[in-house]
């Protein structure tokens, strides 16, 4: 992971991240100082970043927000105080409303960004200054720890390229937490089409139907927010197993980059899962990023033993099959 270090000193009134990286510190530059490609890692996992309001000179401002899975969104805004490009820069780091106004009773932070060449790549240093130990404190009560760790250590993938990254690797899948599983797949095909495929019945039972030997016996979406859905698979003649199935509902849908849906198995008492599409395009294939939370670690150990991650291996792999004939 790209993160070796993030120390905070109450003394000093600081809190330091710092990052290693393959890439050359330009690179790395670049992926900070352009939106398009902050939105990609700036926000932990479950928290995707969105800028829309970026004006990188100094006394500009960027706003930017984050989504929760179930739709709640955090605003932040950046005011740029210095900009020694390509070595880095300061901004005034405030807790925001909507608009992108400070939120008055709200730590401020002075946070410096520094990237420099090493023998190896780059290195990033995040420099936080507070203006007392309460705020700073309050700030790590936040997660602030281990949120920017998380989202750190996302942008590996974007510095390497989405192909350099996830081609050939086939279904990965990492366990995060005790609850919170990521699973990442890279398919070749526009975004539009991959969102078509996990949103229409007629293409979802063209490739959700996990090893050989199954057959999709029923395929429902509704995919509006509130919307409902249903699957059931059963084995075909010759295949050993039980039918099974799944039902849930839309939590939020931003087409064509993110749907949260909830799973449960039908017909049981098991909890349901918290389910994160996420997709991102580049260079004509889509990563898929599938973030799962689980009621507790039991069931994530059970769910994970069932040989889940081969079997979406063999959906997705049918996956790429139907979009070149789309």
């Amino acid at each position: 992971m790209p993160v070796t270090d993030v120390t905070t000193d109450p003394e000093a009134l600081t809190m330091t991240l710092t990052a290693d990286f393959d890439a050359p510190a330009e690179r790395l530059w670049a992926a900070f100082t352009e939106p398009q490609q902050l939105e990609r890692f700036w926000g932990p996992p479950g928290w995707p970043a969105r800028f829309p309001t970026f004006e990188f000179s100094v006394g500009g401002r960027a706003v930017y927000y984050m989504t929760s899975p179930q739709g709640e969104k955090s605003y932040g805004s950046w005011e740029f105080l210095e900009i020694d490009a390509p070595r880095g820069f300061t901004v005034l780091d405030n807790f925001a409303n909507e608009d992108g106004a400070p939120l008055e009773g709200m730590p401020v932070m002075r946070v410096v960004f520094t990237f420099e060449p090493t023998a190896t790549g780059s290195r990033m240093v995040n420099v936080s200054h507070f203006a007392s130990a309460d705020a700073l404190q309050q700030v790590v009560d936040f997660g602030a720890v281990e949120g920017s760790t998380m989202a750190i250590n996302q942008l590996d993938r974007v510095l390497e390229g989405l192909r350099a990254y996830a081609a050939g690797k086939g279904t990965q899948t990492e366990i995060l937490d005790d609850t919170h599983v990521r699973i990442t797949r890279l398919i070749e095909g526009p975004i539009d089409l991959v969102w078509r495929a996990h949103q229409e019945p007629e293409l979802l039972e063209k490739w959700m139907l996990g090893p050989d030997g199954w057959r999709m016996t029923v395929c429902e979406v509704d995919p509006a927010v509130g919307g409902k859905y249903r699957y059931q698979w059963a084995p075909i003649e010759g295949t050993e197993g039980e039918p099974f199935g799944f039902d849930g509902e839309t939590v939020l849908s931003e087409a064509p980059r993110r749907a949260v849906t909830t799973e449960h198995m039908t017909g049981t008492d098991y909890p349901s899962t918290l389910n994160d599409l996420n997709l991102d395009e580049e260079d004509g294939a889509t990563l898929i990023t599938l973030l799962i939370e689980y009621p507790d670690k039991e069931t994530r150990d059970i769910v994970l033993g069932t040989g889940m991650t081969e079997g979406m291996e063999a959906s997705y792999a049918r996956l790429e099959g139907v979009l070149a004939a789309v």
